[in-house]
């Protein structure tokens, strides 16, 4: 059967055209789409959805008790259980709606001096540039971006490409621990080492690594790391961290400053300002130990085999796609984490591929009842195609978007 066969109106497969894996009644996906984008904004389980139902209704049944009286110790219990996955003390923690809003924590809350430089890199996620040149527009600093190479032959490109980017005059580096364009795991581990040997800290966007890659937040020692617990953790949207070395919290506020900002105390108050910036629905954050909990069972390894596990597949994908495709994996197996992307070759004039945006040439996928992601390649005139695993995915589904790959690239 080709793609697009066995189908009743174009664009729309039969419920269970694709093989399904056992996992996949876990999660409320549409069984009739191959959805091979759990990177872009995770996709939550619905036993974590149903515990977030649960703590709302409870919420709206008596709200004053719910935030003023209960709220502080549930969320002191949402940070113990995610200060143990990530090994970090849950006093170093504070609750973000995603790591976007981390990340303008940190940059709007340092001081900066005309000439002052930010230093990142060429694969750095393009939210957290934006927010970079805001920051320097209105302080007179420059962002200097080193140019990590892509394809990366290893571990030492990144650090050196990074570390020769560090002048007298670099205040603060933000890297990400897992990129999104780019789908590579930064060595942060040796980037963090090296950038604090020359006097410079470091702001880790690791927005895709808690769930995916192991994380060990008190040994790594960043300044600051900001985390998404909505993708790889699967908890609901909205659920993510900070987290501000001990003596750094004292400079670092929320963007909203509310009830527990005080100019004679501060420092001392730096999770109360996070707790509560106003009112909001805190569930996604009070979700966070159900998700830790619940994938942490589905397999008898864990978490650990969860990751492996998905490290696997993605890989596999890749293999897939790249044989399909005819094209060499622009990255190390060992760089890799579940997410992995494919560089496309060049379209044939007049196909959907050669015709379409990477936009366009999405929805052009999604028709065809396959969720994958596209984005221009760092090179001029070229794409990258980036797949997810989880285990709700299959082999069966790669090949399915293979298929569909030469159809578009005519």
């Amino acid at each position: 059967m080709t793609p697009g066969e066995g189908t009743g109106l174009r664009g729309e497969p039969a419920e269970g055209s694709f093989p399904r894996s056992p996992f996949a009644a876990l999660w409320p996906l549409d069984p009739a789409v191959a959805y091979l984008n759990h990177g872009s904004f995770g996709a939550c389980p619905v036993a974590v959805l149903e515990r977030q139902a649960e703590l709302r209704a409870e919420m709206e049944r008596e709200p004053v008790d719910f935030h003023w009286r209960s709220l502080p110790a549930r969320l002191a219990e949402a940070r113990g259980a995610l200060g143990a996955f990530l090994h970090a003390d849950p006093d170093d923690l504070a609750f973000v709606p995603n790591a976007t809003a981390g990340v303008n924590a940190v940059l709007r809350s340092l001081e900066f001096r005309a000439g002052d430089e930010l230093l990142t890199t060429s694969h750095v996620y393009p939210a957290c540039r934006r927010a970079m040149e805001y920051v320097a527009a209105r302080t007179g600093a420059f962002v200097v971006v080193a140019t990590v190479p892509f394809p990366v032959a290893g571990e030492d490109d990144v650090v050196a490409a990074v570390l020769d980017g560090v002048t007298p005059r670099t205040r603060l580096a933000l890297l990400d621990h897992v990129t999104s364009p780019t789908a590579v795991v930064f060595p942060v581990e040796r980037l963090v080492a090296g950038l604090r040997e020359r006097g410079v800290e470091t702001l880790v966007d690791g927005a895709h690594a808690p769930g995916m890659v192991p994380v060990a937040l008190d040994r790594l020692g960043a300044a600051f790391y900001t985390g998404n617990a909505h993708k790889w953790l699967c908890a609901p949207k909205g659920a993510a961290f900070l987290h501000v070395r001990r003596d750094l919290q004292a400079t670092i506020h929320p963007t909203a400053i509310s009830h527990g900002y005080s100019a004679a105390d501060a420092g001392a108050r730096f999770r109360a300002e996070f707790d509560w910036t106003g009112t909001c629905d805190p569930t996604p954050w009070l979700s966070i130990p159900a998700a830790i909990a619940f994938l942490g069972t589905l397999l008898p390894g864990g978490w650990p085999e969860v990751m492996s596990r998905n490290h696997a597949l993605a890989l596999e994908a890749r293999e897939i796609l790249s044989a399909a495709l005819g094209v060499a994996a622009p990255v190390p197996g060992s760089m890799i984490g579940s997410i992995a992307s494919v560089p496309l070759p060049v379209p044939a004039a007049g196909s959907p591929a050669g015709r379409l945006s990477h936009e366009g040439l999405m929805n052009w996928f999604r028709e065809r009842g396959v969720e994958t992601w596209l984005y221009p390649r760092p090179c001029p005139g070229e794409t990258l195609l980036r797949v997810s695993a989880q285990l709700y995915n299959t082999r069966a589904q790669y090949e399915t978007l293979a298929a569909l790959l030469l159809e578009a690239l005519g």
